[in-house]
């Protein structure tokens, strides 16, 4: 009983933070889309730059309703064919973009940073999305849109999901040409495509940087002890031999967060200031704590 209820309240602590991170992540790509991006008439990809091209058209549908309107479609169809697991968190991540978008837009009608500057339009526009994006999709949340299709197509064809997205958005922006008969609009769009990209890698990555270390100490078990109970990583003992000194030594291995380095730092400082510690980063780390596996499941 007591187990299950520290695994219950360890998945609601999980999922109330990863709620907490799609909100903030939405609010940043808002800011980026509505503040620098669509006052400026700089298009970007997916459903929000298909919503930015019918708000410029002489339709003149407001963005926000066109990208309700278009991600509802598509999560009905994710439904059926992804199931709800794929898109609980992404529904929500749309209405919160949505409502902030209706918001933002209405406060900030009078607002219009640097007109007269579309290039850093794009770069700042281009940070806020990507950073947003990034943040949504390391707490497993999305904007929708091109990922939606995009995980569609890998389900009934081998085609990588960044093929797809980038074939989407390089139409879309392409597109936004015949709206608003500029070419030099359409290079500022595929500015804010590499950059948002480039912005979504590095958030991502930063998220789940891991690091490893080695630590020798006769007071091994206590600082094992304290790294088990927090940060609550596992530690491995490796039976090692001092060349030079010819003694037997245990040495503890160690996988963590790269932001729980300084947690480690310090405990192992209080426990033994004169241990010998080695710490370097990691490309990946795959298992209990970390990331999944990422392989694809052979076809017979």
């Amino acid at each position: 009983m007591t187990i299950t209820k520290k695994i219950n309240r360890k998945t609601v602590v999980r999922e109330a933070h990863d709620y907490l991170m799609i909100t903030i992540a939405m609010l940043s790509y808002c800011i980026g889309w509505s503040v620098f991006l669509l006052p400026n008439n700089i298009t970007t990809g997916g459903v929000p730059g298909i919503s930015s091209i019918l708000e410029w058209s002489p339709l003149h549908i407001p963005a926000q309703l066109s990208y309700f309107v278009i991600n509802a479609f598509l999560l009905v169809a994710a439904l059926r064919i992804l199931g709800w697991k794929f898109c609980v968190k992404t529904v929500y991540a749309v209405l919160v973009l949505t409502t902030s978008l209706s918001l933002t837009r209405e406060y900030t009608s009078t607002l219009n940073l640097l007109h007269d500057q579309p290039f850093m339009a794009s770069v700042l526009g281009a940070v806020f999305c990507g950073t947003g994006v990034g943040l949504g999709l390391s707490s497993n949340g999305s904007t929708g849109g091109t990922d939606i299709i995009a995980a569609i197509v890998n389900k009934y064809r081998d085609i990588s999901l960044g093929r797809i997205i980038l074939i989407c958005d390089v139409f879309i922006i392409s597109s936004s040409y015949f709206v608003l008969k500029d070419w030099e609009r359409v290079i500022y769009g595929y500015v804010v495509l590499y950059i948002t990209a480039f912005c979504i890698d590095q958030v991502v990555n930063s998220l789940r940087r891991s690091v490893q270390f080695f630590i020798i100490s006769d007071k091994y078990k206590e600082i094992g002890d304290r790294i088990n109970l927090d940060p609550h990583r596992g530690c491995t003992v490796v039976d090692a031999h001092g060349f030079y000194s010819g003694k037997e030594v245990k040495m503890l291995f160690v996988l963590a967060k790269q932001n729980e380095s300084a947690k480690i730092f310090e405990l192992i400082n209080s426990i033994d200031p004169e241990a010998f510690v080695s710490q370097s980063a990691v490309i990946g780390v795959y298992g209990e704590g970390f990331d999944r596996f990422k392989v694809r499941a052979k076809k017979n």
